[in-house]
């Protein structure tokens, strides 16, 4: 059984997955699955945009006041119009419907694989129904005590490196994206286009596909760049900070395909099924502060070390202004032999909680991938030694006598 997100499709995938086990696929009945209220499950749908959680709060404290209005309204309506379900909406109510497939399938044991969210719900599953796994891959994993509405607090150094690597990686191409010819000037220029946001809504693109970014935005969309350290992703991000510093100096901007469609992914609700589920979901499973100065302190805490992203991580958010979880979150008391597989630059779910799963859970082994600022790997980051790794033990069954490491540099699959 595979999953991904909390506000993801996985049905469709056992095909792709079938193809990156190689010798291994054959050996099983591949499943994916779309979890309650996601893809051809019942929709639930309240309008969140997906960067709802992803948002800062910007340069000063009238746009947190702004982002406490938005986020409280938000929540408010996804309550008006789904009170109903919402307490439904949690990790713990999706690892029951997975212990329903595997009763279906008439199988004792299942064997998992999740990504990013997809950990932790495989490492609820395993704490709820003990005895029914076989061979667990939990990849981009998170440490199951810190999952909740502040997990990016995290990762928000991880994700300040990752923006400082990839100012490297432009600056030797400044002919290219004219962003500045060194690492600092290239990080200088990124500053002066959020303070610009941060004084009056960049515009950027032209109708219909014309968007009005303010210094709540702009660090989003640095960070929805950062989940790869690929030269496509590195060049796509490239290509919108070039967009974002023209908009910065006055001048008319285009925007790629591309481009317009993460704004209108993330920005708009052309999406909102995916952010609504999202939100409901963390906010379903662990309470958040409700006082609004415990996330301004954290704010002000962080701008010195972290500029671009500390007011991002530390913002507050719907689960602010959200009804109390009915069940306490899960906490690890069964062990598991898994597989975890983490990048030590992983900018969504740090390595940090990769490693304290892997102390949680003393039967399992860790493959770690060095020098990577990547979040999920197998077979999508075309790493030979991972992807061999996890096709050996899916073959097998058997975990590596030991943690194992691969390099950035071990080598790619061609497709």
């Amino acid at each position: 059984i595979h999953a991904w997100n909390s506000g993801g499709t996985a049905l469709e995938s056992p095909p792709e997955f079938h193809a990156w086990m190689k010798k291994a696929g054959p050996r099983y009945d591949i499943v994916g699955f779309d979890p309650r209220f996601v893809g051809r499950s019942t929709p639930l749908d309240c309008g969140l945009p997906v960067g709802t959680n992803l948002f800062s709060a910007g340069h000063s404290r009238a746009s947190f006041e702004r982002q406490i209005a938005l986020q409280k309204d938000l929540a408010d309506k996804c309550r008006a119009t789904n009170a109903s379900v919402l307490p439904h909406v949690t990790t713990r109510n999706t690892a029951r419907d997975m212990d329903v497939i595997r009763g279906t399938l008439d199988e004792k044991k299942i064997s998992y694989f999740g990504y990013s969210y997809g950990t932790y719900l495989g490492t609820v599953y395993t704490q709820m129904f003990p005895g029914r796994t076989d061979r667990m891959v939990l990849d981009g994993a998170i440490d199951p005590r810190k999952f909740g509405p502040r997990l990016l607090r995290e990762v928000v150094g991880e994700n300040e490196q990752a923006l400082a690597d990839w100012a490297s990686w432009a600056a030797a191409r400044n002919d290219t994206y004219g962003l500045g010819r060194t690492r600092a000037q290239v990080l200088a220029t990124i500053d002066r286009v959020i303070r610009a946001s941060a004084r009056a809504p960049l515009t950027v693109g032209s109708a219909p596909d014309a968007f009005r970014l303010d210094d709540t935005q702009t660090p989003f969309l640095l960070l929805a760049g950062l989940d790869s350290d690929t030269d496509a992703s590195r060049a796509a991000l490239g290509e919108q900070v070039s967009v974002l510093n023209e908009a910065a100096a006055g001048q008319p901007t285009r925007l790629s395909p591309q481009f317009a469609g993460l704004l209108r992914f993330a920005l708009t609700g052309e999406q909102s099924h995916h952010g609504s589920v999202q939100s409901a979901v963390i906010c379903g499973d662990v309470a958040a502060p409700r006082d609004p100065e415990v996330y301004w302190r954290a704010i002000e805490r962080s701008r010195a070390a972290y500029p671009r992203f500390g007011p991002l991580a530390n913002n507050i958010n719907p689960c602010a202004f959200w009804d109390r979880p009915r069940e306490k979150p899960t906490q690890v008391k069964h062990d598991t032999k898994a597989l975890i597989v983490s990048a030590t630059g992983d900018p969504r779910t740090p390595h940090t909680g990769a490693v304290a799963l892997h102390g949680l859970l003393p039967s399992s082994k860790l493959i770690t991938l060095k020098g990577a600022n990547r979040h999920a790997i197998y077979g999508l980051y075309e790493n030979a030694c991972v992807d061999n790794k996890v096709n050996q033990y899916l073959a097998t069954g058997r975990l590596p006598a030991n943690d194992r490491t691969c390099s950035k540099q071990a080598g790619l699959q061609p497709r």
